[in-house]
């Protein structure tokens, strides 16, 4: 847990999908060679990750590809609905705001929370800082399937299975 996340009491969030045979998502797979390896942590209503980029991830010379911004924000969301709803689904839309660089020298810290859900449909927030400047945000439409079709059709395993033993997600 980076330091960061333990200054604000955080609880980290276990990914269970590590048990699924060819799990290879590029955003929050640990054992994905090319992929981002997101961790995530939760406290009360926020979603946390932080994120070291790498010269693997630039657009511009020393700067943080956009595309590799939004697919932050966009597995982040995600994970807002693992947690928070209790289930999987799909994004529907994202709306990403560029508003500074993100210089690949520094950590990013990533903060998401629901908006609104108005089942079937999902509206997440997510902020992304640099350098304690916030550098893009973006706004995610999530296509939220009842929990059944979840677990059968994205092997969505239940909320228990992200708790750490005795933790609670409200």
């Amino acid at each position: 847990m980076s330091t960061f996340a333990k200054s604000l009491f955080v609880k980290y969030i276990l990914n269970p999908f590590v048990k699924l045979p060819g799990y290879d998502c590029f955003g929050c797979s640990p054992n994905n060679p090319i992929g981002l390896r997101m961790q995530f942590y939760v406290k009360d209503d926020l979603v946390f990750c932080d994120w070291n980029p790498s010269e693997h991830y630039q657009g511009w010379y020393n700067v943080l590809h956009g595309g590799i911004q939004a697919t932050l924000m966009d597995e982040i969301a995600s994970w807002v609905v693992f947690v928070k709803i209790g289930s999987s689904g799909v994004t529907k839309t994202i709306t990403v705001e560029y508003k500074k660089p993100v210089y690949i020298k520094w950590p990013i810290h990533l903060r998401a929370w629901l908006v609104k859900y108005e089942n079937p449909i999902a509206n997440i927030k997510v902020a992304l800082y640099s350098n304690n400047e916030l550098c893009s945000e973006a706004d995610v439409s999530y296509f939220v399937y009842p929990e059944e079709i979840a677990r059968r059709k994205f092997y969505y395993p239940g909320l228990a299975a992200f708790l750490n033993e005795n933790d609670a997600y409200e």
